[in-house]
């Protein structure tokens, strides 16, 4: 079994909809293996279908003043801001297929956000930096240590449809951290946001492009699958590898 790898680099927030909205239907057509698509996003924010209008703190004027795009989602979660530094990743994946931990017929969206987790916590100690789950906050954390509290490290928020997966997570690589004050992340006022570069021990510090070799690597590992890299959407479509739910 293999999964496919497209790696877009930095695309506008529609861009990145729209080629994600291609590959689901692609998936959902049995045309493609499920599908880890990666990118980096202009600043913007989005909306899950939890979120409230309260949670951004910015006004239109000094969002526009800053040039930060704001879009609503069919994803789970609150508000979060996407910004340069930041990694972006759309796992596309049938549920009904053949995934660690299912039991029944599909495995359950909480499981698979689970293990997208833990891809992360593996991506996290990659560089150096322990992380965990926080029981009923999604995501990944730093840990606490004396009188320093944990901090958010990564942010996920899927959506499912007719067994497949969509939108997915954000990994703080070393975006502008201040960006993160236009909102109230993800809902949650008593804890900050991090990133790898802050908290990473090693020099030179993590960049885009190995942390989305060691992302791309532990979603292989967790998943069990064979990573099979695409280098353009056209190329991921047309490719002959298929596929039904258990591919």
């Amino acid at each position: 079994m293999h999964l496919n790898l497209l790696h877009l680099g930095r695309v506008r927030y529609p861009e990145g909809l729209r080629v994600q909205v291609e590959i689901v239907a692609a998936r959902k057509a049995g045309l493609i293996a499920d599908t880890l698509l990666l990118l980096e996003h202009p600043p913007v924010l989005t909306l899950g279908r939890n979120a409230t209008r309260a949670n951004i703190l910015a006004t239109d004027t000094e969002l526009a003043g800053k040039h930060v795009e704001v879009h609503e989602t069919k994803r789970g979660g609150d508000v979060t801001y996407h910004g340069p530094g930041q990694l972006v990743g759309y796992p596309i994946f049938d549920l009904r297929g053949d995934l660690p931990g299912k039991k029944g017929p599909h495995l359950g969206p909480v499981d698979f956000v689970r293990l997208i987790e833990e891809a992360l916590i593996f991506t996290c100690k990659d560089f150096g930096v322990p992380s965990q789950r926080i029981c009923k906050r999604t995501g990944v954390w730093t840990l606490a240590g004396g009188s320093i509290a944990e901090k958010k490290i990564a942010a996920i928020g899927i959506h499912v449809s007719q067994f497949v997966t969509s939108h997915g997570f954000a990994l703080n690589v070393s975006p502008d951290l201040r960006d993160f004050a236009l909102i109230v992340p993800c809902g949650i006022t008593d804890r900050t946001v991090t990133s790898l570069e802050l908290e990473s021990p090693l020099f030179p510090p993590p960049t885009l492009p190995r942390v989305a070799d060691s992302v791309s690597a532990n979603f292989g590992r967790v998943f069990q699958r064979q990573i099979l890299a695409m280098n353009t959407l056209q190329e991921l479509l047309t490719s002959s590898t298929l596929c039904s739910p258990s591919a």
